[in-house]
Order: C-alpha cells, then sequence, then structure tokens
C-alpha cells in the first residue's frame, strides 16, 4: 500500500513547462535603443556647438584693422594691405582699396620707415569705415 501510494502521489506531479525567455533579446534591444539615443543626443550637441564654433572671418579681419598699431609702420601698412586686400570684394571696396594700395607702398619695402602721413592715415580711415558699414 505504501508503494500504491507513493505511485498516485507521483501521478499528481506534472511535469516542467517551458517558459519562454526573451529577456536577452530585451537586454539587446535596450542597449541598442540607448546607445541610438545618446548618439542622437551627441550629434545634436556637437551640431550646435559647431554651429556656435563658427567665426565671421571679415568681422575678424575689420576687427584687426581697427586695432593697428601705427606706431610701428611697416608693420601696420602690411597687415593693412593683406587685410584690407582680404575685405575689398564688393566695387566700392575694391576702388578705395586700389586707391589705398598704392599709399601704403611707400611704407612697405624699405628698411626704415617714417610716421604715416595724414592723407594716408584718413583714406585707410574711410575704408575702415566702409567696411564696417557693408558688415
Amino acid at each position: 500500500m505504501n508503494d500504491n501510494n507513493l505511485s498516485a502521489q507521483l501521478k499528481d506531479i506534472k511535469p516542467l513547462l517551458e517558459i519562454p525567455d526573451n529577456s536577452l533579446y530585451l537586454y539587446w534591444g535596450l542597449i541598442g535603443f540607448v546607445s541610438l539615443l545618446v548618439m542622437a543626443v551627441l550629434f545634436f550637441v556637437f551640431k550646435k556647438l559647431w554651429e556656435n564654433r563658427k567665426v565671421n572671418l571679415p568681422k575678424s579681419y575689420l576687427k584687426i584693422l581697427k586695432e593697428l598699431d601705427w606706431n610701428d609702420t611697416k608693420h601696420a601698412a602690411y597687415m593693412a594691405t593683406h587685410y584690407g586686400r582680404l575685405l575689398a570684394t564688393d566695387t566700392r571696396r575694391k576702388e578705395l582699396f586700389s586707391q589705398l594700395e598704392p599709399m601704403l607702398e611707400a611704407y612697405k619695402y624699405k628698411k626704415e620707415v617714417e610716421s604715416i602721413d595724414d592723407a594716408t592715415h584718413k583714406h585707410f580711415n574711410l575704408y575702415v569705415q566702409v567696411v564696417h558699414e557693408s558688415l
């Protein structure tokens, strides 16, 4: 009877059920989603930083021209010629620069140069003012 009772108890126990396990797929899906989200956020942050990094070159050239030290006339003449040529983009500025350039030539290719004369300085200031108004 003991053996029969044991067999009756064993018939009552059901076999183990297989439970579908999708946790591995959920884990990798979550990692993929988070990585895409992080990359998107980084993309927009770097894009915003890149747009803010762009410098307006004509404005920086104009700033250099405004801050020229005319005590060192030779260096100032070279700088004014270089940056003035870069800023001469429309017809009015090209015309003014073509008038200013021969005036600055007198201060460039000599070993010793005198200080800048009033006519050249006034013409340079006029050119800077025209460039400032057009930017």
